[in-house]
């Protein structure tokens, strides 16, 4: 098959939950720029239709629904309202994150309402998701992880900022739901469903200037990600091009930790 159609989603129906966020938006954009159907999918439902419309004016075939991931009723709603608009379900990209803690020393009760949402909320809608996607045949299932999932936090890139030490929660689930895809790669055997996941590095957002500094300087490419580095790997892996990638997580750092 030519490699434009391999790379195409033109048919795929993609649900990308927590979508209007800094890396989602550019997953987001870039499925639909490929072709997809993509439906987004977070708790605010202003925003998310907010960012849908943005798209919609670009000529992309997006679309808002809503989901508290941390309510499993929710879920169940968006996977019938899903159903009964779009009819399938070809990909899935669980994105959607909370960070509800905000330093080491939070109270462990905003830990544990960390791991409702990014822990319990991520295994509740990735299972519901693939029954659906299985229903179909088959298709492709993208965890988004992180590179705070695979490494300790490196202070020194803090260093002369007055931003905080991440918090631990995020290196929790993120490293968790790296082994959940290896997990579920094994677990639906015969399914034909793919699972993946990405670890991307820092996205630039115009944090404070030396707190760039501190981090390109370790980058061999010399800067912070970019809104268009992750869209290439979610599409490789959305699409059939990535037909054979399974079990995998990919590491988009900038050669950081070469």
């Amino acid at each position: 098959m030519n490699i434009k159609h391999l790379l195409s989603l033109e048919g795929k129906i993609i649900l990308v939950s927590g979508g209007a966020g800094l890396y989602g938006s550019c997953i987001v954009e870039g499925l639909a720029e490929a072709g997809g159907t993509v439906i987004i999918a977070s708790r605010d439902i202003d925003k998310i239709k907010k960012t849908a419309n943005k798209f919609k004016g670009k000529g992309l075939d997006v679309h808002a629904m809503q989901l508290d991931q941390s309510d499993h009723n929710s879920v169940l709603s968006l996977k019938t309202d899903l159903k009964n608009k779009f009819g399938k379900l070809d990909v899935f990209v669980n994105n959607a994150v909370s960070r509800p803690m905000k330093t080491y020393d939070d109270p462990i009760e905003n830990f544990a309402e960390s791991m409702q949402i990014n822990a319990t909320g991520a295994l509740d809608i990735l299972r519901e998701m693939s029954e659906v996607i299985e229903e179909n045949g088959g298709g492709s299932v993208i965890n988004i992880a992180s590179m705070m999932g695979m490494f300790g936090p490196d202070i020194s890139n803090y260093e002369g900022t007055n931003m905080r030490v991440p918090p631990p929660d995020y290196f929790f689930h993120r490293a968790g739901i790296i082994n959940l895809t290896r997990y579920l790669a094994r677990v639906y055997t015969g399914k034909n469903i793919r699972v993946n996941s990405v670890s991307p590095g820092g996205l630039f957002n115009n944090q404070p200037e030396q707190f760039v500094k501190n981090y390109s300087k370790k980058v061999p490419l010399g800067r912070m990600a970019n809104n268009d580095d992750i869209k290439g790997i979610i599409v490789l892996l959305a699409s059939e091009a990535g037909a054979y990638i399974n079990g995998e997580n990919i590491l988009m750092d900038g050669g950081m930790h070469a």
